[in-house]
């Protein structure tokens, strides 16, 4: 949960000191499909993609990473599978939040910046939290969090002060589908 604090504080910092205009967002976009067919989602072309060990108890492989970015702005993507039982044994609202809100207000404190969201939300029925922060400069991060079946998935994208760079951040996570029902 921290490396992923990180990465959304780094990238925040990276978008408001370069102060880069996103005028260049018309880039190729493509789908990344899960190999087992749970999720699509769209990303700015190339995207990479990794996988990383995270020794936790409650997971059940390797969390599977996809990095891509238009404009000088982040779309990062990941996921993990937990153990079979662990999710349906709790509470995942409270996950959700605990996983989707983490440190954030130590990452990003609200005298210095604005949360634009931060409230519980769903996905097709599924438990999940959405967290959007905006600086004073008009540049930002959107997080999402989802736990679907044992799966939780993440999402993150830094966005500049313009509407192109806002619109593909949009475009990224209204892009994000699953395929189990609930």
């Amino acid at each position: 949960m921290l490396k992923w604090c990180r990465r959304a504080v780094v990238g925040l910092l990276l978008a408001m000191g370069a102060g880069l205009s996103s005028a260049g967002m018309a880039q190729t976009w493509t789908d990344v499909i899960a190999p087992d067919m749970r999720f699509k989602i769209e990303m700015p072309a190339p995207v990479d993609r990794g996988t990383v060990d995270e020794k936790q108890a409650s997971f059940d492989g390797l969390r599977t990473v996809y990095q891509a970015t238009a404009g000088g702005q982040n779309f990062d993507f990941d996921y993990v599978d937990y153990q079979p039982d662990f999710i349906s044994q709790r509470d995942s609202k409270q996950m959700a939040y605990e996983i989707g809100r983490g440190a954030a207000e130590k990452a990003f404190p609200k005298d210095k910046y604005k949360y634009m969201r931060d409230e519980a939300i769903t996905l097709e029925g599924w438990d999940g939290y959405a967290l959007d922060i905006e600086s004073e400069k008009g540049d930002g991060v959107v997080m999402r969090t989802y736990f679907v079946k044992n799966r939780l998935y993440r999402l993150l994208a830094t966005y500049a002060p313009d509407e192109a760079s806002k619109a593909a951040v949009r475009r990224f996570v209204e892009s994000f589908k699953v395929s189990d029902t609930r």
